[in-house]
């Protein structure tokens, strides 16, 4: 974990060196916007890891009706379903646990900070990384709203400390659900709603926000703000994703065009779709109609055949 300490305390005091000059380098309001600061770094670096984990989330819903196809065709044999799974995933150019990736490259992090916090404020003569004994014992004393931000709900108490603990336990716990509720309401087709993917998804959107919650109350409240504003991150990065990008044939590629298609007719201009849907739909009529005019018609027999009939 060394070298994390040293990466983690170095951007920490870098925000806290900015904060520091306007708050104070002993306040918390100075600790609190320094941590926040780390956690929009080391967002900004896993950009890239979010962007395939979104897309991997993408194929992942794309295939699951192929998956479920193999699955009716090779059940009987798990080696067989496993290999032609597997090779379905390459052939699309995904990956299931790639979803998983920011999550898990944040914990090790995660882990860090948490030490480096609590560490500071159990034994401030110790130091990790850049802190020093002076920024231990700052950071372990400073407050804000009367909170320790070097405490945990477990460990003081002051009721202040614990109503600032429940509240961003809460907000972590809403963020987190309401991150992957959104993806699977918006950015999900139909058809990927069901199967062994979806049940998974499903899973999750219950069990993550509720082993956050409990726990949450052995945080920090500095890893608190850390996990909190990393969720709010994720949202709205997520949200920007699937508005600007959705995936094909999913509510959220419906309200996308949907709001170019208003933006389109204030122009006067009609949206490429309905231009291809009409163009599809007057191939289909004319190819109907030149069937019709086309079809042979029985020819009526003269009487006399029909007499001798």
């Amino acid at each position: 974990m060394t070298p994390l300490y040293y990466a983690i305390s170095a951007i920490l005091l870098g925000w806290h060196k900015v904060f520091g000059a306007v708050f104070g380098p002993e306040s918390g309001a100075a600790w609190v916007l320094s941590i926040i600061g780390l956690t929009l770094v080391i967002r900004a670096a896993l950009i890239p890891l979010f962007v395939k984990q979104i897309k991997s989330s993408r194929n992942m819903q794309l295939i699951q009706p192929k998956v479920r196809a193999l699955q009716e065709k090779y059940g009987h044999d798990r080696e067989l379903l496993a290999q032609e799974t597997m090779k379905l995933y390459k052939d699309a150019g995904t990956n299931p646990f790639a979803s998983c990736l920011p999550l898990l490259l944040q914990m090790p992090i995660f882990l860090a900070l948490f030490r480096l916090i609590d560490r500071a404020a159990q034994e401030p003569e110790i130091t990790r990384g850049l802190m020093t004994k002076t920024l231990n014992h700052q950071f372990a004393d400073a407050t804000l709203f009367g909170a320790k931000i070097s405490d945990t709900f477990m460990t003081t108490e002051l009721l202040g400390v614990r109503l600032m603990a429940v509240f961003l336990v809460l907000a972590m716990t809403a963020t987190t659900f309401l991150t992957q509720r959104q993806l699977m309401s918006k950015n999900m087709p139909a058809d990927a709603l069901s199967g062994p993917y979806a049940q998974q998804q499903k899973m999750m959107l219950y069990i993550l926000p509720l082993v956050f919650a409990v726990s949450g109350v052995f945080f920090p409240i500095g890893v608190l703000f850390y996990w909190t504003t990393s969720n709010l991150w994720t949202m709205g990065q997520q949200f920007y994703v699937i508005r600007n990008n959705p995936a094909p044939g999913t509510p959220a590629e419906e309200a996308k065009i949907d709001r170019e298609r208003k933006r389109l007719a204030k122009k006067g201009k009609e949206h490429p779709a309905d231009v291809e849907r009409a163009e599809q739909q007057a191939a289909a009529d004319a190819a109907a109609e030149e069937r019709r005019q086309t079809r042979v018609q029985p020819q009526k027999k003269p009487r006399s055949q029909r007499k001798k009939k």
